[in-house]
C-alpha cells in the first residue's frame, strides 16, 4: 500500500487560473502570470487504485473553492487517499494533502500533509513567502528559489504547460520543497498513446516525473502518468512498479472540468 501513496503524490497530479483576475493583489506584486485553461474551481477527479484485479483504495483530487492567502486569490486543492474497507485489515490508509495555489501564477502559498498509514502518523505544513523567497515550517525557515512548488502543486502547474512541440525524452525542469530541502524534479515526455479506463477511452500524452535525488522519491524511473491530449491535460492513469507487478490508478469519475474533453473517443 505504500506504493499507492507513491503513485498519488505524482498525480498531478498536474499540475490554474480559469478566467479569474486578481485585482486585489498587494501593491508592488510583480509575480508571473501563467495562462491556464486546464482546470478550474469545482473540478473533482476520482481514481480507483488497483493491484491486479483488486481495488485496494480510492483517491480524490478536488478544487472545492478559491480562497485568499497573503492578499492573493488561491485555488484550495485537496487530495485524499483512502483504502477501501475490505483492504483496511491489510493496510489502512487515510491520507490527506492540501495546497493553496496562486490563481494567476500557479505557485503555492501553503502546503499541508496529513499521513495516516497503518500505525504511521505524520503531519507536515509549510508556508511559502513567495515575496521573500522563504519557506516556513515548524522546524525553521529555509531559503527557496522563485516560484518553488510543493509535491502537489507542481503537477497542477505542469497541466497548464504546452506539450505540443515536445519531442520524446524532452524534459521540463522544476523544483519542489519538502521537509527542509529544495529538490530538483524533472518531468520527461514519453510520447502518446490511446488508453481505456473506467471513465472512458482517451488519447493521451505520457510523462514520467523524475526526482534526481533526496526527498520523497528516488530517480528509479518507475512512475508513468497518462494525461489527456487536449487543453485539460486531465490525469487518466498512473502506473508504478512494485516488487511483483504494477499498481495502477485509473480515473473512474470526473466533474467540474474547465472545458471540453476533445481527447475522449
Amino acid at each position: 500500500m505504500m506504493s499507492v501513496k507513491k503513485i498519488f503524490l505524482f498525480i498531478f497530479i498536474f499540475v490554474v487560473s480559469f478566467g479569474f483576475s486578481n485585482s486585489d493583489s498587494k501593491p508592488g506584486d510583480n509575480f508571473r502570470k501563467v495562462k491556464n485553461i486546464a482546470f478550474q474551481e469545482g473540478e473533482k477527479l476520482t481514481f480507483d487504485l488497483n493491484y491486479g484485479f483488486v481495488t485496494a483504495g480510492i483517491a480524490v483530487m478536488e478544487i472545492p473553492r478559491v480562497k485568499r492567502i497573503s492578499g492573493r486569490n488561491v485555488f484550495h486543492i485537496t487530495f485524499e487517499v483512502n483504502s477501501v474497507p475490505s483492504f483496511d485489515w491489510i493496510y489502512k490508509v487515510r491520507d490527506r494533502y492540501e495546497t493553496y495555489v496562486d490563481v494567476e501564477g500557479l505557485f503555492p502559498w501553503r502546503f499541508e500533509q496529513h499521513i495516516r498509514e497503518g500505525g504511521y502518523v505524520r503531519d507536515f505544513s509549510a508556508f511559502f513567502d513567495q515575496r521573500k523567497g522563504i519557506a516556513k515550517t515548524r522546524d525553521g525557515e529555509y531559503e527557496v528559489p522563485e516560484y518553488v512548488q510543493d509535491i502537489i502543486s507542481v503537477f497542477y502547474y505542469v497541466r497548464a504547460l504546452d506539450f505540443s512541440d515536445m519531442k520524446i525524452d524532452d524534459r521540463i525542469h522544476l523544483q519542489n520543497f519538502y521537509k527542509d530541502k529544495v529538490h530538483d524534479l524533472d518531468v520527461k515526455y514519453l510520447g502518446k498513446e490511446t488508453i481505456e479506463v473506467p471513465s472512458g477511452k482517451f488519447d493521451c500524452i505520457i510523462i514520467e516525473p523524475l526526482m534526481k535525488e533526496g526527498g520523497l522519491f528516488k530517480h528509479d524511473g518507475n512512475i508513468i502518468v497518462w494525461l489527456t491530449d487536449d487543453n485539460l491535460k486531465m490525469p487518466v492513469k498512473v502506473r508504478t512498479k512494485i516488487v511483483i507487478g504494477h499498481v495502477e490508478a485509473k480515473l473512474s469519475k470526473y466533474e467540474g472540468l474547465a472545458g471540453q474533453l476533445t481527447s475522449k473517443r
